[in-house]
């Protein structure tokens, strides 16, 4: 069977609805059509909080039912080749599709690593499956020992939420030296591993899982230094590739970031054929090498992006590179990274100055609730240019991150956020006297 469909969507994640709901407002005549190879997909995010912040794992659901009520048609199927020449997506079960533009919206999949016995009971990825995940969660829930193997974002709030829960022995165990290294300079990292052991989490670091063993299901794992742990349950927190089959098999180019290559306006080696999200290579703002960034927020400005145009280019895409804005939440303490660390910084040959302020995230700081912050943010030396920032602190300064993205977006001066005007009350922000954004950016500007 073969149908002819305007725009031709693969994947319904954050990028793909976001893709086809963007679609809909620029291109209203056009026909779209939505296939998905998961029946009921998850929010990417939330996945750590279904086994205890969230009252109802099912509340993690990632409808489609606004695609269908701007007329966009959902279909579960599975995508199986694409043939470029005469613009036909196969699928499995539901037939050919005949496309004006596709856009694969593919997603990732979870890293498996070569590690004896992970095939064991027990053993669980993080598939973006809400059959999976109801599974992995009531069985997870039932289980007392658990090793986490990972200690970047996924890791980190695997491991928290999980020890929340009572009665639970939790393990964590990063190969690196430190918690959340691609994203944070060390003194972030340490708070991070600092509230993780309040919550009564074990952190090993700089150690390698090498076996996990039991006669049926995971009982033991052999670390690399010689240590054996009891467990009954492990969770991978490692990290994900990009799914980039379908694209392969399709002869498209795939960049060095293992990511389909695209251009600046997500379209693929093939003009009629775009990739946005985890699937598609990202380049770095500052350098614009490759780079692997998963994040929804990246996947949904991508989405954007394509969807807006498809057929003309309507939206001029300004942000030629990935900032890569991350946040996380361990145990009350937010933590936020946006660009370049001064690790990463020195790493790339930048020469930098640094601005460093702590304080309060209320004011005055006797206020219920308070949490002590910090703020560190990194300018090129000579010219003033903001490359990157990190924050912790409690909820109050949350989104103080997506300002310093802003700001690396703009490629704002230190001397302009010097003068930054902003709003300020006592529950919600530090005093507008001592309002950390400025004072970093005095602190580097005495070194400029």
């Amino acid at each position: 069977m073969e149908k002819r469909v305007d725009i031709v969507i693969v994947g319904a994640g954050p990028a793909g609805i976001v893709t086809a709901t963007t679609a809909r407002k620029y291109y209203p005549k056009k026909s779209i059509t939505i296939i998905k190879s998961i029946a009921q997909g998850c929010i990417p995010c939330g996945i750590p909080y279904m086994f205890s912040s969230l009252k109802n794992p099912d509340d993690n659901k990632l409808s489609t039912d606004v695609l269908q009520k701007i007329g966009i048609d959902v279909v579960v199927d599975r995508a199986l080749s694409i043939d470029r020449p005469e613009k036909i997506l196969k699928t499995e079960k539901s037939g050919n599709y005949v496309y004006e533009k596709l856009v694969l919206a593919i997603g990732s999949d979870p890293i498996i690593p070569p590690i004896n016995g992970i095939e064991k009971e027990g053993v669980y990825p993080i598939f973006k499956d809400m059959v999976y995940l109801h599974k992995a969660v009531q069985e997870i829930t039932h289980k007392k020992k658990i090793l986490v193997i990972g200690g970047g974002f996924i890791g980190v709030e695997f491991a928290d939420e999980i020890a929340s829960l009572k009665g639970k022995e939790v393990t964590l165990v990063e190969m690196l030296p430190n918690l959340l290294v691609n994203s944070f300079d060390k003194e972030f990292s340490v708070l991070a591993e600092e509230r993780l052991k309040d919550r009564g989490v074990k952190v090993i670091k700089g150690i390698k899982v090498e076996e996990l063993m039991g006669k049926g299901p995971v009982e033991e794992v052999r670390l690399s230094n010689g240590d054996i742990l009891p467990v009954d349950g492990v969770i991978l927190g490692i990290g994900a590739k990009p799914n980039i089959q379908l694209a392969v098999k399709a002869g498209l180019d795939i960049g060095k970031c293992n990511g389909i290559l695209v251009d600046e306006y997500m379209r693929t080696s093939n003009e009629d054929i775009f990739a946005v999200g985890d699937c598609s290579c990202k380049r770095d703002f500052f350098t614009r090498k490759a780079v692997s960034v998963m994040l929804a927020s990246t996947a949904t400005a991508e989405a954007r992006v394509a969807g807006a145009n498809l057929y003309t280019i309507k939206v001029i895409r300004e942000n030629k590179g990935t900032i890569a804005v991350y946040s996380t939440y361990v145990n009350g303490l937010v933590l936020s990274s946006a660009g370049l660390t001064e690790t990463s910084a020195k790493k790339e040959g930048f020469e930098i100055i640094i601005g460093v302020v702590e304080g309060v995230d209320k004011h005055p700081g006797t206020l219920p609730g308070a949490n002590k912050s910090k703020i560190k943010l990194v300018f090129s030396r000579h010219s003033g240019i903001i490359l990157g920032g990190q924050v912790s602190c409690g909820m109050a300064c949350a989104q103080l991150i997506n300002l310093i993205g802003v700001a690396i977006q703009k490629r704002m001066l230190a001397t302009e956020l010097e003068t930054l005007q902003m709003a300020t009350h006592p529950y919600l922000t530090s005093s507008p006297t001592q309002y950390p954004i400025v004072l970093a950016a005095q602190n580097a500007s005495e070194n400029i």
